[in-house]
This record gives structure tokens, sequence and C-alpha cells, in this order.
């Protein structure tokens, strides 16, 4: 079985988005469907804690443009300092953290490149968590198969395109999901069920799920936060 996961390019994930690119032999970040122009987004900010309590951090676009857009075709507004910002945020609030001085050393470099391309930050962060964690998983740019249905029927071609015989899917898709659609194409569907593990978070009076890796990486390590990822659900 050649299991096909497939995701938006999420700026700096959580252990979930992990866990789905651990276990599939082949993970797409959908880097071309229309970019959410108002409202929360997980493409440009992900929650870490801060002062103990989840709080958000944003990489900022530009949001001036008609009619719609790809992912893919956002930019990252540099008119403030927010990198700086962000850095300080992270230093803060984890310098005590068991792992600071390693993860931070990593991430660093990540946030100061000066991309212009949100895609481009995003996908260069993942590559470099991926590699952080030892998994050697093929990731593939949706933009880069030439795939122009919609929908459902948008996912069974997409993992067609690269091979695949079987899908996994996120938790929540079972409400926009037609699962028969796989089944008539003659692919299995494999609905992740990650079960978020717990870990010593610095500085929290009880657990936070659901934070980005950064926070994993910086109360567990590289290492540790590899081994987390097997505490979730079997390959």
């Amino acid at each position: 079985m050649t299991l096909v996961a497939i995701h938006q390019p999420n700026f700096l994930p959580w252990l979930g988005y992990f866990d789905k690119i651990r276990r599939a032999q082949a993970f797409i970040l959908l880097d071309d469907v229309q970019f959410q122009k108002t409202g929360a987004t997980w493409t440009n900010r992900v929650q870490v804690l801060v002062a103990g309590a989840p709080a958000w951090l944003t990489v900022p676009v530009v949001r001036a443009f008609h009619g719609t857009r790809a992912i893919s075709e956002i930019e990252i507004d540099d008119r403030s300092p927010w990198r700086d910002k962000l850095l300080r945020t992270v230093e803060l609030n984890y310098r005590r953290a068991p792992h600071f001085d390693a993860v931070y050393t990593w991430i660093a470099p990540l946030i100061k490149n000066q991309v212009k391309s949100l895609v481009e930050l995003n996908v260069q962060a993942i590559r470099a968590a991926t590699a952080a964690l030892g998994l050697e998983n093929v990731l593939v740019l949706s933009s880069s198969v030439n795939v122009q249905s919609r929908a459902t029927d948008r996912l069974v071609e997409l993992v067609r395109a690269v091979g695949g015989d079987a899908y996994l899917a996120g938790g929540g898709a079972q409400g926009y999901q037609e699962d028969h659609l796989f089944r008539e194409a003659g692919i299995s569907l494999v609905y992740q069920e990650f079960e978020h593990p717990k870990y010593p978070q610095h500085g929290a009076s009880q657990f936070v799920p659901g934070l980005s890796i950064v926070d994993a990486f910086m109360n567990c390590g590289f290492a540790g936060t590899a081994e987390l990822l097997h505490q979730g659900r079997p390959a």
C-alpha cells in the first residue's frame, strides 16, 4: 500500500501534521488552492505558549489584492519587523526550556530568511522540521502536479498522480469529504485518528495540546519529539 496524505503548507504546524508526514509515503503540500483572505488561517499563524497560555505567532501577509489568490501567490508583508518580534517572543517564553539553545539555533535562520513568498517560508520550515525528526518521506507541491478538478475529486486525482493507492485523511474530513469517490477509484481510505501525546511543557500548569512543533522541540528535543510521534498511532 502506498499511502498519500495531503494538506495545506501550514506555518510551523503541530505534531499531528508531522504524524501525517511520518505515516505517509508521499505528502502533498496543497499550495495552489485559494488562500483564505479574511479570518484565521493556519497557513500564516500557529500557537505557542506565552506566559503559560496559548498565543499566536503570526506571519503578516499582503492582503491588499482584488478577487482571490492561491496560497502560492501570497506574499509576506515586511513593512513591520515581525521576524525580530516573533523570535523575541520565542526567546522570552522558551529560554528556560530544556532544549532552547539547539532549537533556537534551528528556528532563527528559518525565520530570518528574507523570502517574500509565504509558501516558500512554510515549505522550508516543514522540510527543516521533517529532517530534524529524521523523516525521509517524499514532499510534493500540488502546483507541480497537473490536477484541475475540485473538492474530493481533486484529492483522488492527486493521490493517483503520485502513484498512491491509499489516502490518509485527517480527523475532521468526515464533514466535507465524499468517501465513496475514493472507493470508486480503487483507493483505500485510512483515517489518521491521531492521539496527541502529552509531554512536560515548561511554564504550563497543565498540558496544552495542538501547539506548534516548536513547543515539542523546545521541551523534548528533536529526538524526543520523534519518539513522541510514535506514541500517537503506529505507522
